[in-house]
């Protein structure tokens, strides 16, 4: 009796629709694959012009990198253009972006605590944001990530260690803390707090990933630009790293612990889930997701930088530790920016 059950159980699963089973998590190709010897890409960033600029962390699988911080400029189908050395960078790059009033491309120099004004074709640079001294709960200093602006051009960065959004204008100079608040910082893992950040189409709300906490925190933006009071946005996004906010007020979030991208709608409820992560090729690099970092929009697509982090390095341990020890050639990965209808929707009764 109890094998019949379970024979009609399984007949009854098969036959009903396909989102009420399970996420679509689309289909993940490869976009590009940078050279060998590089090491794993965090900082994305796409171009007006469809050219995508990555830089790289410093890290490969077998250890720390010696040389100056590398961008690799990308054509729109994913050939390599050119491989720069950014000057006088440390070789840990973080989150770049190119600056919506001036068209400057910024690029976070995590290693030395700054943010750079970057040439992408000579890899000339200067210092654009400084910090200034270390705040007293700061403990080993800085940890810059990702880079907003608002709608002045004003620059906002995530400090992960110090639990800090600072901020300066359009034109750079000393950063102030525009908000500085326990939910920025983390004692989790990784042990990376605030992270990726953008703010709702309307400004009123900079969203910011806390990585260690596997939160999404919401900063309210009062009278004059001021920071109000962080809350706790919403919870469970494993690892939140990278993130974007779409016209709709969507937050994608690349979730590096399970190798995938969250969608959360405005109230903090998940509509989507996107990419998975699927081995180690023959060739060394991940198939599909790998400890994704960073994200953005380019034409319909999403595009994803595998960070394949091996934390071994830095004495922990996560999921995916064991995988990313096999890499040795790095990606940055595609998958088609669609939000797919999920049985119980509002409106979707039937899960159409």
């Amino acid at each position: 009796m109890r094998r019949l059950d379970l024979r009609w159980a399984l007949a009854i699963v098969l036959t009903l629709p396909f989102e009420a089973r399970a996420w679509d998590r689309g289909r993940v190709t490869t976009f590009a694959v940078l050279p060998s010897g590089s090491s794993g890409p965090e900082g994305l960033e796409v171009g007006a012009d469809g050219r995508v600029y990555v830089t790289t962390f410093g890290f490969t699988s077998k250890g720390a990198s010696a040389e100056p911080g590398q961008l690799f400029v990308f054509d729109a189908r994913g050939g390599l253009e050119r491989q720069v050395s950014v000057a006088g960078s440390s070789p840990h790059l973080l989150g770049l972006r190119f600056h919506p009033v001036t068209g400057a491309l910024l690029v976070i120099d995590f290693g030395a605590g700054k943010v750079l004004q970057v040439n992408p074709r000579t890899g000339a640079s200067r210092p654009f944001l400084t910090l200034p001294p270390a705040l007293p709960h700061a403990g080993a200093g800085s940890g810059l990530n990702d880079i907003t602006f608002d709608h002045d051009g004003s620059v906002y960065v995530s400090d992960s260690f110090q639990g800090v959004v600072w901020k300066t204008g359009p034109a750079g100079g000393v950063a102030k803390p525009w908000v500085d608040d326990p939910l920025l910082r983390t004692t989790g893992v990784p042990p990376f707090g605030a992270n990726g950040l953008r703010f709702n189409k309307h400004e009123t709300i900079l969203f910011v990933a806390n990585t260690g906490d596997d939160r999404i925190i919401q900063v309210p933006v009062e009278s004059g630009g001021v920071a109000g009071m962080p809350t706790v946005f919403t919870n469970s996004i494993n690892g939140a790293d990278g993130l974007l906010v779409d016209a709709d007020d969507n937050l994608w979030v690349a979730a590096n612990q399970s190798d995938e991208i969250v969608v959360v709608d405005p109230s903090g409820r998940a509509i989507a889930k996107l990419g998975d992560f699927d081995g180690v090729s023959v060739r060394g690099s991940p198939t599909h997701l790998l400890f994704p970092a960073s994200l953005r929009f380019s034409g319909n697509d999403l595009l994803v930088t595998n960070l394949a982090l091996n934390t071994n390095l830095f004495g922990f341990l996560t999921v995916d530790t064991a995988w990313s020890a096999q890499v040795s050639r790095y990606t940055v990965s595609r998958i088609r920016a669609r939000i797919p209808s999920l049985a119980g929707a509002a409106g979707d009764e039937d899960g159409d």
